[in-house]
C-alpha cells in the first residue's frame, strides 16, 4: 500500500478553504430547510392578496407579480441597492427573496441575498424554493407571472 505524501493532504486542505473564502465551493447553502418558502404558498398568499410579504427578485428580473427588481446581487451594486431597500424595512418584516437564474448549487444571488438578510438582523425571511430556476419551478407550473 502507497502512503500518502503530507503534502497532498495541505494542499487539499488549502484548496477547500480558498473555495470556501471565495465562495466557490459546491452548494454551501446559508439557509435551512425552514427558510425555504413553495412556490405554491407564495403563489396563494399572492391570489389571496391579504398579508402580502415583500418580494424581492434578487436575480436577473421580476417575474412574480408584484416583486420588486434588485438586480443580480452578485454584482456589489445591486448588493447595495438591496441593502438600501432592506434598510427601510422593520427587522420582523416578512421578506420572501428569490433568483431563479439556474439551480441553486449554481445560482450566484441566492447566498449574498440570504447572508444580507442575516447580517442586516432580519428575523422574518425566506428563500423562494426554485431549486432548478424560475421557469421549470413557477411559469411551467402555471402560477402567476408579471406582465
Amino acid at each position: 500500500m502507497m502512503k500518502e505524501h503530507p503534502t497532498k493532504k495541505l494542499f487539499i486542505a488549502i484548496c477547500f478553504l480558498w473555495l470556501q473564502a471565495t465562495g466557490c465551493a459546491q452548494n454551501p447553502q446559508n439557509w435551512t430547510a425552514k427558510q425555504l418558502m413553495e412556490p405554491s404558498e407564495l403563489s396563494s398568499i399572492l391570489k389571496a392578496g391579504k398579508n402580502v410579504p415583500v418580494v424581492l427578485s434578487v436575480g436577473p428580473g421580476a417575474i412574480i407579480p408584484n416583486s420588486i427588481n434588485i438586480g443580480m446581487v452578485k454584482d456589489k451594486a445591486n448588493l447595495d441597492i438591496l441593502k438600501a431597500r432592506l434598510s427601510t424595512l422593520p427587522k420582523t418584516s416578512r421578506i420572501i427573496v428569490y433568483c431563479g437564474c439556474c439551480p441553486f448549487e449554481h445560482c450566484p444571488n441566492a447566498r449574498p441575498a440570504i447572508a444580507a438578510l442575516k447580517e442586516m438582523k432580519f428575523t422574518n425571511y425566506y428563500l423562494l424554493n426554485l431549486p432548478n430556476n424560475i421557469r421549470k419551478d413557477w411559469i411551467e407550473k402555471g402560477y402567476q407571472v408579471s406582465e
